[in-house]
């Protein structure tokens, strides 16, 4: 098939981009990728249309590219095609450069054994070096973004396997001083020195000679990949991240060796040149830079943060967000050694002044709220039971970022953290005209309980109010003049909405115990005060499940007794029974067993009823100790699948499918030629007794159509089972791997899933007899046949040895149902139906002893590499 049109690729990529998934699944899916490599290449497409090719790819590599060997193939095509170009400028050749790019890295083919790998990196690192590369490669007006997107798919390629460019530091730094793209040079030598400090740390070694040395990037000798190959290729991020700076495996190592003098010296040349020409990049860029310096150099021997104090003077002021972002994490990662306290003062004033600004749009303000919660001096440290270093943010800083209730809930909370910081140091009432800190928090949680207390009320506004009690008992817990006065207002909102027992509960759940058992005993108090009949039972006894202990038994068990009378529901009975366990398993008997009793006899639903047996037949017959054994998750799986066996964890695992180990072994039988479609005949072999078996079948690509599942009730080991019929759909006549999946129940009755061998479809088992000519017809259909497969078909000829039964046995053995002419033994013409419309036709005559000379035609052209190593391994097959 020739080269597309341009609108026929506009079509075709657009119903890629509507939905890639369905497209590549469908029947253009597979030819995709290699239509658009060979079309790059056509005359008839203009230099927009292929542009627009290129997008593609690197838009969407892994689906055009799936695995290794097609990236490889890939990459090594678009390198040919830019090769191929003529020495006039094109819009191509950036594109063509970052799309082989894209498909070393996205494919997973970038290495030392990979050809396009080692075409690649010499001709990248050629042009960022703006190097002759002879033939008019590079036109002088597209020299400059040559360079620059040489240098950008470099730094992803070693972003990809760190320590790449390791020998070529001392290149990249040498092109830093001379005309070209500052910036991309700038963060390609930062990113490469980074990762070769850290990896060379990790195997004691020291930089060497690697910021002096200038290699020939086009020298033609092969690679270095030793530092590649020492590094486990697992370095942190790029994006700066600065309160995990101190945790990362690499900067640690850094410590590990002291360079030597001329080696400081040179790496100290080297941070200086980068941020001597970092003004000129875009605050993103700085950003990065500072941020790739400041991690390699941390912790460095020999290195002082001293070499980042003309930045930090220069950048104290900006008003980029980026730019900030660095600055803070240079201070996370120097401290002290490199900020001053005027330094930190300054910093912290600008943050608390821009983040009180009016105009800032909501994301903006969170993140100075942020930076001002992650400030270091705003977490003091000090031994537990000593008094701590005083915050650096007090009251008469932040006033203007108290929380109020008219913010929004994330701005609210964020703001809400700063006051609580604030009320950490506030052991006493302020002196002066501002109110206490503590005072404050208190009557915004009053207000924020207010509005959650509000009948038919917004479900955001409750759950702000839990966040941000949840907040307070986090930062403030061991203060009981803040706790006290919380647990009273919740017991307080639960007493006029018990509707809120759902957050009641999740809260419990995520605070620590001194307040959780407080809030417990004042959440009870507050449900069994209340009459049985009340109209939120259902919510009493889901609080009552949570905070039911075995304190204050005699006034639980008279609100459960009044409220069984109410019950008369399945959920408010399932609620009623839920409180009993949680009695159960915190010991309580005594009146239980009459509460028991009752519910017994009394429940209207069954299920209840067998709960409540169950419930007093354990605490008549089991201690303490073995009832909480009893009444705990079982680890045995059920035998049963009733009601009562919901009471633990195993009958929820035998209503769910889990995976297990194959207990079925699978082998393709002969091959049948009946019928109008190819039949794959199985055979299976149970390891186990196994029922309900469930086989699904994936073809990989788009080869054959989906494949129906085969379903088999029993299979027993030792048993002889019936062979498995697999009909085929073949959309091409190909070999194929089938990937097979089986679901079974066993004996226990669990359902399991697991994955089986692949199975493998043979080019022979495609073959179909054609229908039976005339007697007396046979040569002339076969002529007929012979004569239609030209001239859009293809036709060959290929040697086929004989083993040592001749040419009859071979084709008796394997070609016995296609023969449509016979002439033993010297002559046979076969005819071969390849679903779903091919044929393949052979003519085997003047057989000799070792061999005989086949010729094929047919209406195919694909088809006739498989056809001709079939017929070089029938002898073997003998």
């Amino acid at each position: 098939m020739g080269p597309l049109s341009r609108d026929a690729w506009a079509q075709r990529l657009g119903a890629f981009r509507a939905s890639p998934s369905a497209f590549m699944a469908g029947p253009e899916g597979e030819d995709l990728g290699r239509d658009l490599l060979g079309d790059l290449r056509s005359e008839k497409l203009s230099e927009q249309t292929k542009v627009s090719l290129l997008a593609l790819s690197l838009e969407y590599p892994a689906q055009l590219w799936p695995d290794v060997s097609a990236a490889e193939v890939a990459a090594t095509s678009l390198l040919d095609t830019l090769v191929l170009l003529p020495p006039r400028p094109s819009a191509l050749r950036r594109p063509l450069l970052l799309a082989a790019t894209t498909a070393l890295a996205a494919g997973g083919a970038l290495g030392p054994t990979s050809g396009a790998s080692c075409r690649l990196l010499p001709l990248l690192l050629g042009l960022a070096a703006g190097s002759d590369l002879g033939r008019g490669f590079v036109p002088a007006s597209e020299q400059r973004p040559l360079q620059a997107t040489a240098c950008e798919c470099l730094r992803e390629l070693e972003s990809c396997k760190p320590g790449l460019l390791g020998g070529s530091l001392g290149l990249l730094r040498g092109l830093l001083g001379q005309e070209g793209p500052v910036q991309p040079l700038s963060l390609l030598l930062a990113l490469a020195l980074r990762n070769t400090l850290v990896l060379q740390s990790r195997v004691g070694a020291g930089l060497g000679g690697l910021l002096t040395d200038k290699v020939s990037p086009t020298g033609g000798g092969p690679w270095d990949w030793t530092l590649v190959e020492e590094g486990d290729g697992r370095l942190q991020p790029q994006a700066p991240s600065w309160p995990a700076a101190e945790e990362g495996e690499g900067e640690r190592s850094l410590t590990a060796r002291e360079h030597s003098p001329e080696e400081a010296r040179e790496l100290r040349a080297a941070v200086i040149q980068l941020l001597d020409t970092s003004y000129l990049l875009t605050p993103v860029a700085q950003a990065q830079l500072l941020w790739l310096l400041g991690w390699a150099l941390r912790g460095l021997q020999g290195q002082p943060p001293a070499l980042f104090k003309p930045q930090l003077v220069r950048l104290l002021g900006t008003a980029q967000l980026t730019l900030l972002h660095a600055v803070l994490a240079l201070k996370a990662a120097f401290g002290e050694a490199l900020f001053t306290a005027q330094d930190e003062a300054l910093l912290l004033r600008r943050l608390t002044l821009a983040a009180q600004h009016p105009a800032l749009p909501p994301p903006t303000h969170l993140f100075y709220l942020h930076c001002l919660l992650s400030f270091p001096e705003n977490w003091p440290l000090g031994p537990e039971g000593e008094e701590a270093a005083p915050l650096l943010l007090g009251p008469q800083l932040c006033r203007g970022l108290l929380p109020s209730l008219l913010h929004d809930p994330m701005a609210l909370l964020a703001r809400l953290h700063l006051l609580c910081l604030l009320c950490a140091e506030d052991e006493e009432e302020e002196k002066g005209h501002l109110p206490s800190p503590r005072h404050y928090l208190e009557e915004l949680l009053a207000g924020l309980r207010q509005r959650a207390a509000l009948d038919e009320g917004p479900r955001a506004l409750a759950t702000v109010c839990f966040q941000a009690s949840y907040l307070v008992t986090r930062c403030l817990a061991g203060q009981p003049t803040v706790l006290t006065p919380l647990i009273h207002g919740l017991a307080q909102l639960y007493r006029v909405r018990p509707m809120l027992a759902s957050h009641f509960v999740d809260f419990l759940d995520q605070v620590d115990s001194e307040l959780r058992e407080p809030l417990k005993v004042v959440l009870r108090q507050e449900v069994v005060s209340r009459p049985g009949r009340d109209e939120a039972l259902c919510w009493h006894l889901k609080m009552l499940a949570k905070v039911a202990d075995g304190d204050a038994q005699s006034a639980t068990l008279n609100f459960l007794q009044a409220a069984a009378a109410h019950c008369m529901n399945w959920d408010l009975q399932q609620g009623l029974l839920r409180v009993c366990r949680a009695l159960l398993r915190a010991g309580v008997r005594g009146g239980l067993v009459d509460l028991l009793q009752v519910l017994a006899r009394q429940l209207e639903d069954p299920d209840g009823r067998d709960h409540a047996r169950l419930y007093y037949i354990l605490l008549a017959h089991l201690a303490g100790p073995k009832l909480g054994v009893a009444l705990g998750p079982s680890l045995a799986p059920p035998a049963l699948a009733s009601s009562l066996v919901a009471e633990n964890q195993g009958f929820v695992a035998a209503l769910m499918v889990q995976e297990a180990p194959a207990l079925v072994r699978l082998s393709v039988g002969s091959h049948g030629v009946k019928g109008p479609l190819p039949v794959l005949k199985l055979q299976p072999e149970a390891l186990e007794p196994i029922y309900s078996l469930e086989l699904r079948f994936r073809v990989e690509g788009q080869l054959y159509a989906p494949l129906q599942a085969v379903h088999v009730p029993c299979l027993c080991p030792g048993r002889p089972a019936r062979p498995l019929l697999l009909p085929l759909q073949p959309r091409c006549p190909a070999p194929a791997r089938l990937d097979v999946h089986a679901l079974y129940t066993t004996s226990t009755g669990l359902t399991c899933h697991a994955h089986l061998p692949p199975l493998f479809v043979n080019f022979a088992d495609l073959f179909l007899p054609f229908p039976k000519p005339p007697e007396g017809a046979g040569l002339g259909f076969f002529e007929e046949l012979w004569d239609s497969c030209l001239p859009e078909g293809a036709e060959s000829c290929v040697w086929c040895p004989l083993g040592p039964q001749g040419l009859e046995g071979l084709v008796s053995h394997h070609l016995e149902p296609f023969v449509v002419v016979a002439q033993p033994p010297t002559s046979y013409y076969v005819a071969i139906h390849l679903p779903p419309n091919s044929k393949l036709l052979l003519r085997l005559e003047a057989a000799l002893a070792d061999g005989v000379p086949v010729a094929l035609r047919t209406d195919d052209w694909a088809v006739l590499p498989l056809a001709g190593d079939y017929l070089r391994g029938l002898a073997a097959a003998l």
